[in-house]
């Protein structure tokens, strides 16, 4: 039997310190993907979740059959940007969020086996959203990332001092899109015992304008 690889457990940029943000190097990897826009208390966002959590497990199963390889299927993750990143702080309107959820796969996974479970999903009572999944590649590389335990909603605390006193104070500037990973699955999950890991992208910051006379 094939063992059954754990990437929560082997990948250190899946775990954080709760409420204390941290520099860590992110390395290229493999996702499901698919986009949406909106706020996530939506049947929109429940369709695409709908969509993923099927062809992740599928794929899975194909690879384990055709490769002899196993993992665990990984814990949902997002992507969140908005016009304004202050509709997820001070404005927190979920309304103007874009997002686009994520699920991680084992690098062994190819565009083959990908295709595969997608022929194999479409041939059940497919998913309406199947066609939207992409399989695609996200760099992060240089992020700042903590640990939030509590409800999505009390996010906010956490992000305003990630964005503007982490990151500001150890000269940096955000350049990715703000970065969630799910590990507690809240249909099972009281909100205050939900944990989440909050990442964002970095890079040095520029100098600032010259003091002219």
């Amino acid at each position: 039997m094939a063992t059954k690889v754990d990437l929560k457990r082997e990948l250190p940029c899946y775990t954080a310190e709760r409420d204390t943000p941290r520099l860590i190097d992110v390395p290229d990897l493999r996702y499901l993907m698919i986009d949406g826009h909106g706020d996530p208390n939506t049947d929109v966002y429940a369709e695409a979740v709908g969509t993923l959590y099927p062809l992740a497990y599928t794929l899975k199963f194909v690879a384990r059959a055709e490769l002899g390889r196993d993992h665990v299927v990984m814990p949902l993750e997002a992507l969140w940007w908005a016009d304004d990143m202050a509709s997820f702080t001070s404005a927190r309107d979920k309304s103007r969020w874009s997002w686009t959820l994520m699920i991680l796969v084992p690098d062994w996974i190819g565009d083959d086996l990908f295709a595969a479970a997608v022929d194999k999903v479409r041939a059940r009572s497919a998913p309406a959203r199947l066609g939207d999944v992409r399989f695609a590649t996200l760099s992060e590389g240089r992020c700042v990332q903590a640990l939030h335990i509590g409800s999505y909603d009390d996010e906010a605390g956490l992000l305003r001092r990630m964005h503007e006193e982490f990151i500001p104070g150890h000269g940096l500037t955000m350049t990715g899109r703000h970065h969630e990973i799910y590990l507690s699955d809240p249909r099972r999950v009281a909100p205050e015992k939900l944990r989440t890991i909050l990442r964002q992208p970095v890079a040095p910051a520029g100098p600032g304008p010259s003091a002219g006379r």
